[in-house]
């Protein structure tokens, strides 16, 4: 009966090498109540458990949060121009935030529209932002837009092999690498771009992707800091 308890709750498997290989975290529960239970409007990870401090989420899932930065005018339509200029507002170059701008409105805006007919301007609805998770992910969102925190954790006690909860670029394109479904090919793509993006936005002087900016990055958090910082107030932070 012991034997059976302890098998019950391995986390690697003698003839799945890839499971040691990839180690995920066996502790969350004593840092985190239930990590495993997606969370609608906040995200938490082992060293902050309520999700971003002073972060306001309006009633809004996590993914409409994540995107909702670039709605310029608040009224829950993302339009490319404010794309571009949200780019902007967080450090990308003009190149760089129009490649941006059309990957993510040829990719997201007519699964997002609340009709069948297409718009000509290519609007995201962040209503319905959920319609426009792809596969090949790191599965941190649900298919309703929630955070699962346990599966943010697992990015990086599987992936993060030269300094705890960080990326190097390496390690970033092996977990892209990892988590691509079978020919899911617009996936594989689009993971790659956003994770790029994501590093090149957020990485530090030594070149890691720290956790704590996939996490903001997950609530759109990081986008409002980045803006402040490109304007000048580095010092008001959330």
């Amino acid at each position: 009966m012991a034997d059976k308890v302890a098998d019950a709750m391995l986390t690697a498997a003698d003839k799945a090498p890839v499971t040691s290989d990839r180690k995920i975290r066996s502790d969350l529960d004593n840092k985190l109540p239930k990590p495993y239970m997606a969370r609608a409007v906040t995200a938490p990870d082992t060293d902050n458990p309520n999700g971003t401090f002073g972060h306001k989420h309006h009633s809004m899932s996590v993914l409409q949060q994540h995107v909702a930065f670039f709605d310029q005018d608040n009224n829950g339509i993302i339009f490319p121009w404010e794309t571009f200029k949200g780019c902007r507002d967080i450090g990308f170059n003009p190149v760089a935030s129009f490649f941006v701008m059309v990957y993510a409105h040829l990719a997201m805006s007519y699964v997002t529209l609340p009709t069948w007919l297409p718009s000509p301007f290519f609007p995201i609805y962040i209503e319905n932002i959920h319609k426009a998770k792809h596969g090949s992910d790191s599965a941190t969102y649900d298919t309703e837009g929630r955070f699962i925190p346990s599966n943010l954790e697992n990015i990086f006690s599987k992936y993060g092999r030269t300094v705890p909860d960080k990326l190097t670029f390496k390690e970033l394109w092996h977990m892209t690498d990892a988590t691509r479904n079978a020919f899911d090919f617009f996936g594989w793509i689009a993971g790659k771009f956003e994770w790029l993006a994501l590093y090149l936005l957020a990485k530090d002087s030594e070149g890691f992707l720290s956790k704590e900016s996939v996490r903001r990055c997950f609530d759109g958090s990081l986008f409002e800091y980045c803006a402040k910082m490109q304007r000048g107030d580095a010092g008001k932070k959330d």
